[in-house]
């Protein structure tokens, strides 16, 4: 008891950046991730630790500015084998030969990107370049947190082909928002990932292999729970949204048995590995020595549209994705 105290002593000091309603999930992962790094790496992650957490969230914002960015989020697996998918190639130029590049961006390439997110991590490592090490660190958190999600594994991603309209937001954003603050964050260490593909697929069919539940537990519960309490509405700031009520939220939450909770411990140790065997791969850089290089113009700029395409929310390309809890219900 006296430990998860003093972790959420720690945590809550290092918590002043974080938008708690704005993509909220995404942005814990990233920022509990860093106390699980070794002596080397942790002091500049933790004076790093609010741009970790802010730009947790870039690749959903990007993917209302850049179709391209989409399928770095999922991947079908339904649309290609059923359990436990052999078949289905780990490497991307296997991926490639087998299906087409045209086919694997349709139906999403989340394993294969974070593997190139791993190369450009570790490139920015060796070179010292403390802006790209940042921002690579930052959104290859959350490809991997995305990888640990269920309805990111499945063309049936918004429960839109079983009537289940809006529990991609139930599951990923309302549950968390209203009980991660007693998950247990005593997750352990980062280690070294000898074999990161394997580490990375494995990942991903365990979020498939819970689909199944996701998707019949919900179907079951709403047949049996008082339709009238479902629901709620909730104010933040001049909004009123509907949303589901806290009270189905806890029955949902309690039917899986702390899938989500469980989930989130793995997104959490699995971005802490993988930015460590980068540092390592890059021969164990000296943090310290980093340089802050000016971004090119370009990037700026590209930056800006991005940035300006999210507040507009025009279009979000690709699967359907949540910003908070308060989405896309029934």
């Amino acid at each position: 008891m006296q430990k998860k105290f003093l972790f959420f002593f720690l945590f809550i000091l290092f918590y002043q950046a974080a938008n708690a309603w704005g993509f909220w999930a995404h942005q814990r992962i990233n920022r509990i991730a860093v106390f699980l790094l070794p002596t080397e790496m942790i002091s500049f992650y933790k004076e790093n630790i609010d741009f970790i957490t802010e730009h947790a969230v870039d690749p959903d914002k990007r993917r209302y500015a850049i179709a391209d960015e989409a399928p770095r989020h999922y991947i079908d697996l339904d649309h290609y084998c059923v359990l436990p998918c052999d078949s289905m190639p780990h490497r991307w130029k296997d991926a490639i030969d087998k299906y087409s590049e045209d086919t694997l961006k349709s139906y999403g390439i989340v394993p294969w990107h974070i593997q190139l997110m791993m190369f450009r991590l570790t490139d920015a490592f060796k070179v010292k370049d403390k802006n790209r090490i940042l921002r690579t660190s930052a959104e290859i958190g959350h490809y991997i947190a995305d990888s640990n999600v269920p309805l990111h594994t499945t063309e049936n991603y918004n429960g839109q082909l079983t009537n289940q309209i809006g529990i991609h937001g139930f599951w990923e954003s309302r549950i968390p928002e209203l009980f991660a603050e007693d998950y247990d964050y005593f997750i352990g260490k980062a280690e070294f990932v000898t074999k990161p593909t394997e580490r990375i697929w494995k990942t991903v069919l365990e979020s498939h292999t819970a689909l199944d539940t996701v998707l019949s537990f919900e179907k079951k519960l709403s047949q049996t729970f008082p339709s009238d309490r479902m629901y709620a509405f909730d104010t933040r700031g001049v909004v009123s949204s509907k949303m589901y009520s806290q009270e189905y939220t806890s029955a949902y939450s309690k039917m899986m048995d702390g899938m989500v909770e469980r989930r989130m411990r793995s997104s959490i140790k699995m971005v802490a590995d993988i930015w460590f065997t980068c540092w390592v791969n890059a021969g164990s850089p000296d943090l310290g020595k980093t340089e802050a290089k000016e971004l090119p113009v370009e990037e700026q700029q590209q930056n800006e549209t991005e940035e300006k395409a999210w507040k507009e929310k025009k279009k979000q390309y690709g699967h359907y994705h949540p910003e908070t809890g308060t989405e896309g219900v029934k």
